[in-house]
């Protein structure tokens, strides 16, 4: 996969003039974009979603060095499109469906989204927590979300699980909203997991405060991730 030929929203006010529908709303970052060289399917994912945003300021920045086809003019985090979309349909009001997480994590979200948005109905399913699922569980997530026919889709799985789940099962969601793959999001909006505080998000070091919050977890993404994807963008200058 070649981020030169990858077509990127270019800024927070494309997502506001989104058209309704049914589309597929996924987010690339200098980690994924590693992911992505070595596994197919989440390369092929990526590539036919019918939305990608830049959520890393190395995504911005690699576009402008390599004077790719889409040129982001700033960096657009998942919590930015989860807080666009919610805004969104709750002027409308309408239902949000939110699919991924423990039942701890989802109880946590409801209760705080009948608060922020109030004219949103918010239902929510927790799938089995195993690497991969078998056919019956995918029946089952299906048959949920198509049964509670929802105005707005959230994926919360993590990267690439997320993005290769909802590619790969698009054709059996018979629902009509835009769906996001956002990941960390739940724990940020339920408040398990805290996000880096402003400046650190202005200054494009969100990375390191992750890194610094969760050194065992994170070390390898960013240690050796951050390297890797100027290598691979370097093969791609080249």
């Amino acid at each position: 996969m070649k981020l030169f030929e990858l077509k990127i929203i270019e800024s927070q006010d494309v997502l506001l003039m989104l058209p309704e529908g049914k589309m597929l709303i996924n987010t690339i970052n200098a980690h994924s974009f590693n992911v992505a060289q070595k596994d197919e399917l989440f390369a092929e994912a990526l590539q036919n979603g019918d939305y990608l945003i830049p959520d890393g300021a190395s995504i911005v920045m690699a576009c402008r060095w390599l004077n790719a086809k889409s040129q982001p003019k700033e960096r657009i985090a998942g919590w930015d499109l989860f807080q666009i979309e919610m805004e969104k349909l709750n002027k409308r009001g309408g239902k949000c469906f939110f699919m991924g997480s423990s039942e701890k994590v989802l109880g946590l979200i409801r209760d705080r989204a009948k608060v922020d948005y109030p004219n949103i109905v918010v239902e929510t399913y927790s799938p089995p927590y195993k690497p991969e699922f078998s056919d019956e569980d995918n029946a089952a997530i299906i048959k949920a979300i198509n049964d509670a026919n929802p105005d707005l889709l959230w994926i919360g799985m993590t990267a690439p699980k997320q993005e290769k789940w909802a590619y790969s099962h698009w054709r059996d969601l018979n629902i009509h909203c835009h769906v996001g793959t956002i990941g960390a999001v739940f724990d940020f909006y339920a408040g398990t997991a805290v996000r880096a505080p402003k400046w650190w998000q202005e200054h494009s070091l969100e990375w390191l405060y992750r890194l610094m919050i969760e050194p065992k977890r994170m070390w390898r993404r960013y240690v050796i991730g951050n390297p890797l994807f100027l290598w691979n963008i370097q093969k791609e200058k080249n």
